[in-house]
């Protein structure tokens, strides 16, 4: 991104983050939002402290933030770069102070996330990637290491990171369904955007969303994701696009039922085509989306077909 400052958008999201933290240290009210999501103070001087930053730092570009003004989609879809950001991912977890909440920016140009921070406040750790040239780092007491992904070990038990505020019943059929099928199934659950930073950092193989999501909840840490050497995908094997559809918050199940978070490069038993990214579908998981899938088992697919 040499046409940008990275350590000034850097220097920004930490300043986010210490807005963040000023009043988790104190006690805050929650209000509800109308998708009944909860909203606090944190969130709002997130916003205020991204939004004015950016809007400095880069003058030209659109900022679309949760806790801005909305703009509409005849607006938006005529833009073909902009800041996306959720300045406080995982309200749920800042409410309940077990320090998983992140700071995020993404940069999308022609709908797509090329360009993504992750800040982790409670953690003092920065995520960022550049989706473009295929680069991620980590910074944690400025210390900064490049990240990537793994690629999984046949032999070994699939690493899963889970939300700690959405699951369910599909969830744990899913969870079933590769316990029976790999070596074992390991569960660590994880809140907001973290998790994908955990696969970005090779710690977890797949991270399976079966419920709705937003694109601000996503972009920044996608552009990590993608940087580090893996994907989020849908079950049609089709990287996931920014700003494409009307709605930011999808409210139909079914279409937003259907997104794999996914690590890049991992070879699946049976399928040991090196350097090609595979595309986890359990087709049980599905059987209410519009693809209707019968009752079925865990099946690998090229994402390029």
């Amino acid at each position: 991104m040499s046409e940008l400052n990275v350590e000034a958008l850097l220097a920004l999201v930490e300043e986010a983050g210490k807005a963040i933290m000023s009043i988790y240290r104190q006690d805050f009210q929650v209000e509800t939002k109308s998708d009944n999501s909860p909203l606090t103070q944190a969130d709002l001087a997130a916003h205020k402290v991204l939004d004015a930053g950016l809007r400095k730092l880069a003058p030209d570009i659109p900022v679309l933030s949760e806790e801005g003004a909305s703009e509409s989609f005849s607006t938006r879809s005529g833009w073909a770069r902009y800041w996306l950001i959720d300045p406080l991912d995982g309200t749920k977890e800042f409410i309940n102070k077990n320090g998983e909440f992140t700071v995020n920016v993404a940069l999308i140009e022609n709908n797509r996330a090329v360009f993504g921070v992750v800040g982790v406040p409670a953690q003092d750790v920065l995520f960022w990637g550049d989706a473009r040239t295929g680069k991620a780092w980590r910074r944690s007491e400025g210390k900064t290491t490049p990240i990537h992904t793994r690629s999984y070990q046949t032999e070994s038990a699939v690493v899963v990171v889970a939300s700690r505020s959405h699951g369910g019943e599909r969830l744990e059929t899913y969870l079933a369904e590769l316990a029976s099928t790999f070596a074992g199934v390991e569960r660590t659950p994880v809140g907001s955007s973290l998790k994908l930073c955990i696969l970005a950092e090779g710690k977890a193989d797949l991270y399976p969303r079966l419920g709705p999501t937003s694109e601000w909840d996503i972009a920044a840490a996608h552009a990590v994701l993608v940087a580090a050497g893996g994907d989020l995908s849908t079950v049609k094997w089709k990287s996931v696009g920014m700003g494409v559809k009307q709605a930011i918050l999808p409210t139909d199940r079914q279409a937003t039922a259907r997104l794999l978070y996914i690590p890049g490069g991992a070879a699946m038993p049976g399928h040991g085509h090196r350097g090609m990214e595979m595309t986890l579908v359990l087709q049980g998981a599905f059987a209410d989306s519009n693809d209707r899938f019968g009752p079925g088992d865990i099946e690998f697919a090229d994402p390029e077909l």
